[in-house]
């Protein structure tokens, strides 16, 4: 991987609805522009490693309410209501013309993936080439299996996570955020962690199984708990044949999607689908490759490619 790299640029973008985005630029200033689009959504930005400083201005910044964008989302009384895909869609065509880009490529990660793709699809005219791994979709489906498919996999750690809501047989992301919004500490903190938990349970598969994982810092904790949940239990406010209606949109775009034969995060099924909804993308299946590790060699093949 490249060097990790000190921002020469960085500011705080006023976006309306009361929100402030944090965004810095690094590499060669002169360089190709890539958008760096990261997961989530909360987990927030920084710089990417999988470019060649030299070949690229690469851009990255914090999406709403998570990272030093403000207000936090683990802020008492914090309202996500301007928090949805349009938004962070709008947020992003408001920082490309910030800074004065014409075009740039998007590199997306797990839910930057779905953010990446549905902003390509309502702007292809801004989308230079476009790569994406630890892919999701959006589709109903794929959240679906998170919250409930993968319960038949991990039934000890699914049991806990069910025990964490009064009434499991309800949309569990929708009781998961009604208890990280409420305002006693006690409460939201501890569906916190037992949503982190769950997500840990199927995310940390081999060959990650026995690594010891970093607690999760409690500020970062909630408001990514939060985040996740409001984009969850509202379907991430896209419609669920997306890709079927709209994937030809991406046909002038040349697109790489890598994944991880071993992502459990976001099964293989999306990034196939994906492929096949999108006209002359290329699919790598990195074989060991997980949600997490595993994938960077294919991702900085591609934009060494795209650098050229």
């Amino acid at each position: 991987m490249y060097p990790q790299l000190e921002p020469y640029d960085q500011g705080m973008l006023d976006v309306g609805d009361g929100h402030r985005v944090y965004w810095e630029v690094c590499g060669n200033p002169d360089g190709k522009p890539a958008l760096y689009v990261h997961g989530g959504p909360g987990s927030g930005g920084g710089s990417p490693i999988q470019f060649d400083p030299a070949a690229y201005r690469v851009v990255s910044f914090d999406q709403r309410n998570c990272g030093r964008s403000t207000p936090h989302a683990s802020e008492p009384g914090i309202d996500l209501s301007t928090n949805t895909t349009d938004h962070l869609i709008r947020d992003m065509e408001q920082l490309r013309e910030h800074l004065g880009i014409d075009k740039w490529l998007l590199f997306g990660v797990s839910w930057g993936s779905v953010l990446s793709l549905t902003y390509a699809m309502r702007h292809p005219e801004r989308v230079s080439e476009m790569i994406v791994t630890a892919v999701a979709t959006g589709r109903h489906c794929e959240i679906e299996l998170m919250i409930r498919g993968f319960g038949a996999l991990f039934p000890e750690a699914y049991e806990r996570f069910l025990a964490g809501v009064p009434d499991p047989g309800e949309d569990i992301s929708a009781a998961y955020h009604r208890l990280l919004m409420n305002p006693d500490p006690a409460v939201h903190r501890k569906a916190a962690e037992d949503w982190c938990a769950w997500e840990d349970a199927f995310a940390t598969i081999p060959p990650n199984r026995d690594v010891e994982h970093e607690p999760w810092e409690p500020r970062f904790q909630l408001a990514f708990a939060r985040l996740v949940t409001h984009y969850f239990s509202n379907r991430c406010w896209l419609p669920d044949d997306q890709l079927a209606r709209q994937g030809h949109v991406l046909k002038d775009i040349p697109g790489v999607i890598v994944h991880g034969r071993l992502d459990l995060g976001a099964l293989a099924g999306a990034p196939w689908v994906l492929h096949h909804a999108w006209p002359g993308s290329e699919l790598v299946i990195v074989e060991n490759g997980t949600h997490g590790t595993g994938n960077d060699e294919a991702v900085i093949a591609a934009t060494d490619r795209f650098a050229k």
